[in-house]
């Protein structure tokens, strides 16, 4: 995972669709079946936006510009089922869509859009996955290949997420290389309300407290 450097006055974020707490921890056993470093690092998602640096300053409207795309948006089921990878030009196996791949181009688009705060191109053109290993050795990517064969996993996506990269240095104890991913904020799509079950997967997954707020507010500081 390429994480920009952001200057004194940023910071990284990402926007992403969250696994269900009960797949999230199924992916997270293949990678770190796989021996995969960034298991615990990373949440297992679909990722949106790819970590962007931006300015601490423009978080407000960041949240504004995803609040009105997914109040934009209606909730799509979402199918994975299909293993792949993307050898040679990258160490990565993943899980694909096998339905769901067109709505995610969209709302990926939305939330890129060039008008907004989050304009930006991609280095690769855009290919929703969830990654089950990421620069491990070959016979580990062989190994999540085969352990993702048995994955199947059916949702209906109602909400996207920001999420903001924590520097090493602000995570007292730990030894990852990279760094932590912590959900920002969740929006839901049609501008409904969270449940508190609902928040309280996100904090499953993520290692964020739960809240029974509505989904528009920050579920940690930004």
């Amino acid at each position: 995972m390429q994480i920009p450097a952001p200057d004194a006055h940023q910071c990284v974020i990402g926007v992403a669709i969250a696994l269900p707490s009960h797949y999230a921890a199924q992916v997270r056993a293949v990678r770190e079946a796989a021996g995969d470093p960034m298991a615990d690092v990373v949440p297992p998602h679909i990722t949106l936006l790819p970590p962007t640096a931006v300015d601490v300053d423009s978080l407000d409207e960041v949240m504004r510009h995803l609040r009105n795309v997914a109040a934009g948006t209606q909730p799509f089921d979402v199918r994975l089922d299909q293993v792949g990878t993307f050898r040679p030009v990258s160490p990565v196996v993943y899980l694909g869509l096998r339905s769901g791949a067109q709505e995610c181009d969209r709302l990926q688009m939305r939330v890129r859009d060039r008008r907004g705060p989050l304009a930006r191109s991609l280095s690769f053109p855009f290919h929703p996955h969830v990654t089950l290993a990421h620069e491990v050795a070959d016979e580990d990517l062989d190994l999540a290949a085969r352990e993702g064969a048995e994955l199947v996993m059916d949702f209906t996506v109602t909400k996207l997420h920001l999420y903001r990269h924590l520097e090493r240095s602000l995570q007292p104890g730990r030894t990852d290389v990279e760094g932590a991913w912590e959900v920002a904020a969740a929006f839901a799509f049609g501008g409904s309300l969270v449940s508190v079950a609902e928040t309280a997967e996100v904090g499953e997954v993520t290692g964020v407290p739960a809240a029974s707020a509505p989904e528009t507010t920050p579920v940690v500081s930004v």
